[in-house]
């Protein structure tokens, strides 16, 4: 296969959840889905286009694009068709499928079935070293948005921009404010645990946000060949010494000479994840071509200030309020501080509403993340009103839970956008 320049194509990866048809409790039931497309418990099925595959977890499936696509435009509706396809393997099952990035009253403790077939000696020694019946391993749904580079001066540009891209993103795509049945006080708990997973072994998560390294030679002595030491004692057989052990926000995949992001929360509707993807994908591009500030500057920036950024989003979304000068310069912004939704506004202004990919559909998208918030935020209001704060010490009723819920699961089979009013 040719290898990709910078922005020369691009892959997406949805996840989405198996549930119930009338509780909306979680249903494992991949394999029984693959089982029904394929004929067997294939952990991958190539349907043109696109294709599926299971994850960590039996009640969650993942839609991705089958090798890299030259653009994003025009898959909203080749992955809304899928959906639609799923859903028809999933109804005889007495299920239907379930977006955001967590669902909100799974016990993972009691829930949680493994995928039990291909591949499922290495999800047992995930569960074995560090115990994956906990939400930020099994009660997760995300977007994997790859970028293709081509040798180190690429992946240096590359690498630089995503890492401050990154610690913006909840403010866009935030979609996890309850887990347990209870407002978390968190705009994406999802993120909050996906740092908590691999804290038994530091190094395979470190601080989220990569290290400033810029060669391949540098994140191999770095990042890789420390995790892969540090994993070993628990690791006897070597199963998982593997790029995808790396669990930081964003990761070097050598092996398809890409940069895979990883920290993106999975939306309501196929339309919605591309619009997001495609904004983040836009002000990546901005970044690798300095259009605020040298690649030398962007190398240099400090990982702790960018990880503060990420813990402020994370809890607040687009409301965070950043006051890292140099962070917002990097943008072209020139206030002492901003709210991290103004920030993004500034930016689709700029680098994502000039693009020629962006699509009337996707503007529609954006423009109700920045006019009504976050997936996260319209969630929280759909259940809460005006009183998250007061919600947020009760366990709030399963019924209205339910409802919003189900009303999230017509939107993705719809490929339609969430409103709080709904």
């Amino acid at each position: 296969m040719k290898t990709l320049g910078l922005f020369e194509g691009v892959g997406i990866e949805l996840e989405y959840m198996l549930v119930r048809e009338g509780s909306l409790d979680v249903l494992p039931a991949c394999d029984q889905v693959m089982m029904a497309a394929s004929g067997n418990f294939e952990a991958e099925i190539e349907r043109g286009t696109l294709a599926w595959s299971n994850e960590l977890v039996n009640h969650v499936i993942e839609i991705k694009t089958n090798g890299p696509a030259t653009s994003l435009r025009g898959l909203d509706d080749v992955f809304a068709k899928h959906v639609d396809d799923l859903e028809k393997l999933v109804e005889p099952l007495g299920g239907r499928l379930m977006p955001t990035a967590a669902h909100p009253w799974m016990s993972p403790a009691s829930d949680t079935v493994l995928w039990p077939h291909e591949m499922g000696d290495v999800y047992r020694a995930f569960d074995r070293i560090f115990g994956c019946k906990g939400h930020g391993w099994a009660n997760l749904q995300c977007v994997h948005l790859n970028l293709p580079f081509a040798g180190d001066d690429e992946f240096a540009r590359l690498h630089a921009a995503v890492r401050f891209v990154l610690p913006i993103i909840p403010a866009l795509a935030a979609s996890s404010p309850i887990l347990d049945g209870r407002i978390t006080g968190l705009m994406d708990s999802r993120m909050h645990f996906y740092r908590e997973n691999q804290k038994k072994i530091p190094s395979v998560a470190g601080r989220v946000i990569p290290e400033p390294v810029y060669s391949q030679r540098e994140y191999q002595e770095r990042i890789l060949a420390p995790m892969y030491v540090d994993i070993a004692p628990h690791d006897p057989d070597g199963i998982l010494q593997e790029e995808w052990l790396n669990a930081r926000g964003a990761i070097a995949r050598f092996d398809r000479d890409a940069i895979e992001v990883r920290i993106i929360d999975i939306q309501e509707c196929p339309t919605a994840d591309l619009a997001v993807s495609h904004a983040i994908t836009a002000v990546a591009r901005a970044l690798v071509r300095e259009r605020w500030q040298p690649l030398e500057r962007q190398k240099r920036f400090d990982t702790d200030a960018l990880n503060e950024i990420l813990l402020a989003t994370t809890r607040d979304a687009e409301a965070a309020v950043i006051s890292d000068r140099e962070y917002l310069e990097a943008f072209g912004v020139r206030s002492r501080s901003a709210r991290a939704g103004d920030v993004w506004r500034d930016l689709v202004e700029s680098s994502v509403a000039g693009d020629a990919d962006f699509t009337s559909r996707w503007s529609a998208v954006i423009d109700t993340i920045l006019r009504e918030g976050p997936l996260s935020r319209r969630i929280v209001r759909a259940v809460a009103g005006d009183e998250p704060s007061v919600a947020a010490r009760l366990s709030l009723p399963r019924e209205r839970l339910h409802d919003v819920y189900a009303e999230l699961c017509d939107c993705l089979r719809a490929n339609r956008t969430f409103h709080a009013e709904a």
